[in-house]
């Protein structure tokens, strides 16, 4: 910028020739100035988040070697994909200008239903676990994609708050759990579900960490490259707009309730399968930390911004945050609140940039 308003100058003073003289003069600076901003381009796109987990991991490393000892690691990854998957299917909502609270409840009446199908169906065919596992998976998806049907025809059809249809789900939800079980985790699920899936390794990683690279990449694929994902943008960015140009806003925001609420679904049936028992109070954090791991991976609030693989990164940053609080012995009620101190400024970083980039 600099070198052109020189350039400029020059011209206005001396003609084109001292205009030429000067551009021959300043285009090493003007290089390295265009250098300069290509490089904060991509510092923009990435964002500071890569740089701060690098500094976390090796101040971590420093003061507890046993963060890098690979079991560790592993268990960190694990525990990120798990929020990474949910977090995914609230960075759909968000991105369509939605919000779902709901989806650590399907987490919860997902896990109970998978369970106690199984159960049922386990006395019926008690030789076909293949069976009784696909139907029982089936039945939990199908409890969270009606989950996430009834948030999006309240939100569509009769222009609820989002936030308020989905506070009245995840009470249902949560409350269909706890009556289903009485509090109390179902067990009796096959061990070819529990044992031999939930606790499976390939190459030495948990199998829950390909999965969850398989669903990122197709997400991430369904988001840049079909039409639904843009005109999920396109809805978030002006809806009426979207509207007006043809989009099918009712249905795509239907839609997009139902697949954050059948990944929320899959979430459940995979920590169901790990913790080996259908459970009322599986993934009760997960709501709050599913909208931190969105918001801290550049998820903009008021919708139309957002990438998964930047949710991604968030995710595994919340895990690692949460991993050094466990190394390092802090209290779970004072995690719980730093947590929440997150969540809160990656909201205020995202409310200063929205409104720095309207200036």
């Amino acid at each position: 910028m600099t070198a052109i308003i020189w350039t400029r100058q020059a011209r206005h003073r001396f003609g084109m020739q001292g205009s030429a003289i000067m551009e021959k003069t300043l285009n090493p600076i003007h290089k390295a100035e265009s250098r300069q901003s290509a490089v904060m381009r991509r510092l923009m796109v990435l964002g500071l988040l890569p740089l701060l987990m690098i500094v976390l991991c090796i101040v971590l490393g420093l003061v507890e070697p046993k963060f890098l000892r690979s079991a560790n690691l592993i268990n960190v990854l694990r525990n990120a994909s798990f929020l990474m998957l949910i977090a995914s299917g609230q960075m759909m909502v968000l991105i369509i200008g939605g919000f779902d609270l709901s989806i650590g409840a399907v987490v919860a009446l997902t896990s109970v239903t998978t369970a106690l199908s199984m159960n049922a169906l386990i006395a019926l065919f008690p030789d076909s676990y293949l069976l009784v596992i696909s139907l029982g998976v089936l039945a939990g998806l199908g409890a969270g994609a009606a989950v996430g049907l009834l948030n999006g025809f309240v939100v569509a059809l009769m222009k609820v708050s989002p936030f308020m249809v989905t506070l009245g789900t995840l009470s249902i939800a949560s409350g269909l759990a706890l009556y289903m079980t009485q509090g109390v985790p179902v067990y009796g699920m096959p061990d070819l579900f529990t044992r031999d899936f939930g606790r499976m390794r390939i190459f030495n990683l948990p199998v829950v960490i390909y999965l969850t690279a398989a669903m990122l990449v197709l997400i991430w694929w369904m988001m840049n490259h079909t039409k639904f994902g843009k005109y999920m943008y396109a809805i978030g960015s002006n809806e009426h707009a979207a509207r007006v140009s043809g989009v099918k806003v009712t249905f795509y925001i239907v839609a997009t309730y139902t697949v954050c609420s059948m990944v929320a679904a899959l979430t459940g049936i995979l920590l169901t399968a790990r913790v080996g028992s259908g459970e009322a109070g599986l993934g009760a954090t997960l709501m709050m930390e599913s909208i931190a791991a969105a918001v801290i991976g550049g998820v903009s609030l008021r919708g139309g911004v957002g990438r998964v693989e930047m949710v991604a990164l968030g995710a595994l940053f919340l895990a690692l945050v949460t991993n050094a609080m466990n190394l390092l012995r802090v209290d779970s009620k004072l995690q719980t609140i730093v947590i929440g101190v997150v969540i809160i400024l990656a909201v205020g970083i995202e409310t200063y940039q929205s409104k720095r980039a309207k200036r």
